[in-house]
């Protein structure tokens, strides 16, 4: 039997996905062919925002302001495996818009959701701060009432889309310590004071926003005032599965190109395929690719459903996709060899972007950290 890694995800993942997300599959899969390949290794602002625009046209980001997780988990693991930047901008204009759409009123979405879907807008959130990672109940951004506005104060930092986005959802102080007293607050581009955009390892439109007496209106307060902490978490509770099928795509199509590099390459008159050690490498990723699949598939299933369960599956879909991917590119650029180091490579830029994914949206550690608490517990 022939292994058959290009095959559609409903029939790689061995799950019963619905016919709607089977067709969505390989409706995305033409759209990267057509859109996304050709850019692969683009990594510009202006990049960006034409895949942003093109996927807007193709329906692609209905999923992402919909807050669809089986559909947006399909969909990033599809266009994942051609580019992390589109990746990432069709993860975060979910991410940015998910407040709004979770917690917002009538006229908030009507201002937003349309813009967003299209892609005509770009969404971000800001949520980071250079003493608030993890801790998001350390925030000390804050947002004071002045008559019929709100005045924001403080720094955000490793915000993705930082200069391109037209809005950021900022969570601010507006009450006392810890995480009553956090608020989410919609922010137009033109009030944030200062963008400082990072060189990062795989370039995203990403850096550090200073907020500087931005004056706001009242109604631009998302939810209820004290609701901010609840309000980024559930908005992070629906991405997080999704960032482990946007590794499921990296490391599938790091495992489809070591397999054809073993194919192709000879060394002492054969395959390096034929190599035992290069055989175990291959047969370990695809096995631990599959595994992780499943859980992802099944993470995304359980979110639906309203399991009580669905952290946990979310959790663990996210830690073992992130860090099976990890192994399953270094093999691949180890099978590569010096090609595989070489900037522009395939294998390469897959080693770039996979790294930030272990990080964002919760740590590898902290992952584990809810895991052995609730087994604990």
């Amino acid at each position: 039997m022939k292994l058959e890694l290009d095959r559609p995800i409903a029939l790689d993942v061995q799950v019963n996905l619905p016919s709607a997300l089977v067709e969505l599959e390989r409706k995305a899969r033409a759209f990267v062919a057509a859109e996304v390949a050709p850019r692969e290794h683009e990594e510009s602002d202006d990049a960006a925002v034409a895949m942003t625009l093109a996927m807007g046209d193709a329906g692609l980001l209905d999923a992402a302001v919909d807050l669809d997780v089986p559909a947006i988990c399909v969909l990033r693991e599809v266009v994942a495996s051609a580019s992390g930047l589109c990746d990432s901008m069709l993860a975060l204009q979910g991410l940015g818009y998910a407040p709004i759409a979770l917690y917002g009123n009538d006229g908030q979405k009507a201002r937003w959701r349309e813009a967003v879907r299209s892609g005509q807008a770009i969404a971000a959130i800001g949520i980071t701060e250079p003493e608030a990672g993890s801790d998001v109940a350390a925030i000390r951004t804050t947002a004071r009432r002045d008559g019929e506005h709100w005045v924001l104060d403080g720094e955000k930092c490793f915000i993705t889309n930082a200069g391109i986005a037209d809005f950021y959802v900022i969570i601010a102080r507006t009450g006392g310590p810890g995480s009553s007293g956090l608020s989410a607050i919609w922010v137009p581009a033109a009030e944030i004071a200062e963008v400082e955009r990072y060189e990062l390892v795989a370039p995203h439109p990403c850096g550090a926003l200073k907020l500087r007496e931005a004056r706001v209106p009242l109604g631009n307060l998302i939810g209820q005032e004290g609701e901010g902490f609840k309000i980024a978490m559930r908005t992070l509770d629906h991405f997080r599965t999704t960032v482990g099928a946007a590794a499921l795509g990296m490391g599938a199509r790091a495992l489809s190109e070591a397999v054809a590099r073993s194919k192709s390459r000879q060394q002492f008159g054969k395959p390096i395929s034929q190599f035992q050690q290069i055989g175990a490498q291959l047969a370990d990723s695809w096995a631990e690719l599959i595994g992780a699949r499943l859980l992802v598939y099944r993470a995304a299933a359980v979110h639906c459903d309203g399991d009580p369960m669905a952290g946990l599956y979310s959790s663990a879909a996210k830690l073992t996709a992130t860090e099976v991917a990890q192994r399953i590119i270094d093999r691949s650029v180890q099978i590569h060899g010096g090609q595989g180091v070489r900037r522009g490579s395939t294998v390469e830029r897959l080693y770039r972007e996979i790294r930030a994914l272990r990080i964002y949206e919760g740590t590898s550690e902290i992952q584990r950290v809810v895991l052995s608490r609730a087994l604990t517990a």
